[in-house]
């Protein structure tokens, strides 16, 4: 069984962006936009490179075969922006981003629990940013997204750790459930 991972991951990836709303609501925006030498520049340009890649792969999957006229947790995508480039800026204060993150994150999560185990069997068919038609299995592209979050999500924390910010623990060990030793 696939989703009780995509469900953890789903809880961690919301879990570790409200450590980072929290932990940059004691910082100036103009500090958060400052030339880090990061991929993206900044913590704000990461952060915002991170809803982009979330909001590019969750319209994409809107497209999953088994659900032609999409799901029904994905509708309130139409409430956000539709990034076309990766480095698009959505959201240029912090207020503004962690607001749509917090959103953006409990969509992702109602959008786990509405999947069904058997659509991670199935492949999607979409294009990327290059027009480039491409079909790919559909449990991987969600792992993938995940992935991307946890990627970036560790040069913002090594980034806030050089200004001294710690946001505690990040672990995804501290959501994986412990099994009563009894049950086998």
């Amino acid at each position: 069984m696939i989703k009780p991972n995509f469900e953890i991951m789903a809880s961690y990836n919301a879990l570790m962006n409200k450590k980072i709303c929290d932990s940059i609501s004691i910082t100036s925006d103009n500090i958060l936009w400052e030339n880090k030498k990061a991929f993206f520049g900044s913590i704000l340009g990461t952060l915002n490179h991170l809803m982009v890649g979330d909001l590019i792969w969750l319209n994409r999957f809107d497209q999953h075969p088994s659900y032609p006229s999409g799901f029904n947790s994905l509708k309130p995508l139409k409430h956000f922006p539709l990034p076309t480039k990766l480095t698009q800026i959505l959201y240029d204060d912090k207020q503004g981003f962690s607001r749509n993150r917090y959103a953006l994150d409990q969509i992702i999560i109602r959008f786990i629990e509405e999947s069904d185990e058997s659509d991670y069997s199935k492949n999607l068919s979409y294009r990327n940013t290059n027009n480039d038609n491409l079909h790919k299995s559909f449990s991987m592209l969600l792992q993938h997204l995940f992935n991307h979050q946890t990627h970036h999500r560790g040069q913002v924390t090594t980034l806030l750790s050089q200004m001294n910010i710690d946001i505690g623990e990040t672990d995804l060990l501290m959501l994986i459930p412990n099994i009563d030793d009894n049950k086998f």
